[in-house]
């Protein structure tokens, strides 16, 4: 180490020294180079600050250029500088090339903006998303079905862009679906990846709608690989299927003048026909179990009709108890759900209205 240190040292005294110094100080260009290089290597990260970064020092070795060629005189400060200057106007014209490469359509680019910027996606995170649907964007013409009820299989996931589509079930409307929100996201969540099945609904576009669509296998194939991608397409489909069955919800509300509750399980999809099929066959059930219980008096015999009034009833005849006022105030999901109406809601259980499980819920 000693060694080495010598011999530095003795290399630096043989070394020629500045017999003087100049009186004058450089030009303009020369100052003007220093601090262009100066401001370039203050650039920050990322993109932008690649542009500011290269964009300065390549301005700063043109005048490095300029200077050796009129003031210095220099041959080889001529050189390095022009060789300097053109690896960074080629860095530039790299990130042009890539920008211009990486720049989305319009209707990707608003769509970014819209749903995913909100939530600090990361854009290359969402080119991703974008590059698995090929970067296509379909169209649907006015009143052009995008899914029929029981024929067309579950094989995509779409999300709508513009427009509006019409959602039905057995010829009944059931709810809207508007821009940037899921067509299918009920049937993607229903089934796992390995089965298939079939829509239960009708999709109808009312107006010209567009939309962009990514086919089930490779989005399960991102999914698997991308965790937060995967974690991203949940949030995002929960979110879609609540504000659905809240868009039911309130189309209940409208239709029975009652608020129901969508989170019990014997509430289910509206179906019209259904209802209105099982109407009569309902009453006609209810009738037949009315005739049993008015019959014992018809066949009851004189000399039993002669038994004074005052004896008392048989014990083990127990009549059901009136409901209570807190209970007709409010009909929840189990009197909807019974079989035998009640005369008090005799205007609100009627033929057409929501069709309920058998089962029984607790009172909540």
């Amino acid at each position: 180490m000693s060694a080495n240190s010598s011999r530095a040292g003795q290399l630096l005294s043989q070394a020629s020294a500045c017999v003087s110094w100049k009186q004058d100080v450089e030009g303009a260009v020369y100052h003007l180079a220093n601090c262009l290089l100066l401001l370039g290597f203050m650039g920050g990260s990322g993109v932008y600050g690649c542009f500011y970064f290269f964009g300065f020092l390549s301005a700063g070795y043109l005048c490095c250029v300029l200077w050796g060629w009129f003031s210095a005189c220099g041959l080889d400060i001529v050189l390095w500088s022009f060789l300097l200057a053109v690896v960074c106007l080629l860095q530039l014209a790299h990130l042009v090339y890539r920008l211009r490469e990486d720049t989305l359509a319009e209707e990707f680019d608003l769509l970014y903006k819209t749903l995913c910027l909100p939530l600090q996606v990361p854009l290359q995170t969402y080119k991703e998303i974008v590059h698995c649907c090929e970067k296509q964007v379909l169209t649907l013409a006015t009143e052009q079905t995008y899914a029929v009820e029981g024929e067309t299989p579950i094989n995509r996931l779409s999300l709508l862009l513009s427009g509006r589509v019409r959602v039905s079930q057995d010829g009944q409307f059931l709810h809207y679906i508007f821009p940037y929100q899921f067509m299918d996201s009920p049937e993607w969540e229903s089934l796992q990846p390995s089965e298939e099945g079939v829509f239960q609904v009708t999709l109808t576009a009312e107006t010209s709608c567009s939309y962009i669509s990514w086919p089930r296998k490779s989005l399960h194939l991102l999914l698997t690989k991308e965790r937060y991608i995967s974690c991203l397409f949940s949030a995002l489909l929960g979110y879609d299927i609540s504000e659905k069955l809240y868009t039911l919800n309130d189309k209940l509300f409208a239709k029975f003048g009652l608020r129901f509750d969508i989170r019990l399980p014997s509430l289910y999809h509206v179906l019209g026909p259904t209802a209105a099929d099982a109407g009569p066959e309902s009453e006609k059930g209810d009738e037949e179990a009315c005739e049993p219980a008015a019959s014992p008096p018809q066949a009851t015999p004189t000399s039993l009709q002669q038994t004074p009034p005052c004896s008392p009833p048989p014990a083990a005849t127990n009549f059901p108890a009136p409901p209570s006022r807190a209970r007709l105030s409010r009909p929840d999901s189990g009197i909807l759900a019974s079989r035998i109406p009640l005369q008090s809601y005799s205007p609100v259980i009627s033929r057409g209205q929501a069709p309920l499980a058998p089962t029984h819920t607790p009172e909540l």
